[in-house]
């Protein structure tokens, strides 16, 4: 494979294992505002990633006000953070990114303030190059929009980069781009829904993303 300069990093699903994180503060942030719902957990699990507009329009849970919605679920949110961990072998994969000198990105669809919280919560800043949350004024996944702002403050190619994530947002949004795409399979997606999306690699641990990188 082409020499990769670039790894750009979804969050949820990818970096951190945050599903009951998202779960039990999305229900304490809905339990608050007293609207009734009916949450299947394993199929919340598999929309983690998407829009909460459109999680909910799926799920037919009617949000009157999803601003207040959405201020209260980042209020709560850290309440519930013991709930989520990184991933088998995070650090020493980052770790061997930096000493290889290839830039590394995290591109997530939470807000900035949230992304960079949790990143500092986990003390993993000093290992990435550029943090991207949730902007106003930019698209987000599955448009590859943020992806290519990331690579243009990077000053690197996106032909050069490697998108790799846990949902379709994350391939769409890398092929978008002109970027390699590298599913992962212990997010929050089946195996075949990174299928479908022809991501050029797909991964059971994230070690084996070394084998591309060599």
């Amino acid at each position: 494979m082409k020499m990769i300069k670039h790894v750009c990093f979804d969050l949820d699903g990818t970096l951190v294992d945050s599903k009951d994180t998202i779960l039990n503060s999305t229900k304490a942030a809905l339990d608050q505002l007293k609207i009734t719902y009916d949450l299947d957990e394993d199929v919340f699990t598999n929309m983690i990633g998407k829009h909460f507009v459109d999680i909910f329009e799926e799920l037919k849970i009617d949000v009157p006000d999803f601003d207040k919605f959405i201020t209260i679920y980042k209020a709560l949110y850290f309440d519930y953070m013991d709930s989520s961990y990184l991933y088998t072998g995070v650090q020493q994969l980052l770790q061997y990114l930096n000493e290889n000198k290839i830039k590394v990105s995290l591109l997530t669809t939470k807000v900035q303030e949230q992304a960079d919280k949790i990143i500092d919560y986990f003390e993993l800043r000093s290992s990435f190059d550029y943090v991207m949350g949730r902007r106003d004024g930019l698209a987000h996944k599955p448009s590859p929009e943020p992806l290519l702002f990331i690579c243009d403050e990077l000053k690197i190619k996106p032909s050069d980069t490697l998108m790799v994530g846990d949902t379709e947002l994350d391939i769409q949004c890398g092929i978008g781009a002109g970027a390699k795409t590298c599913g992962v399979l212990f997010g929050y997606r089946k195996k075949e829904q990174l299928e479908k999306e022809k991501s050029d690699f797909i991964i059971a641990r994230l070690n084996e993303l070394k084998n591309f990188l060599d």
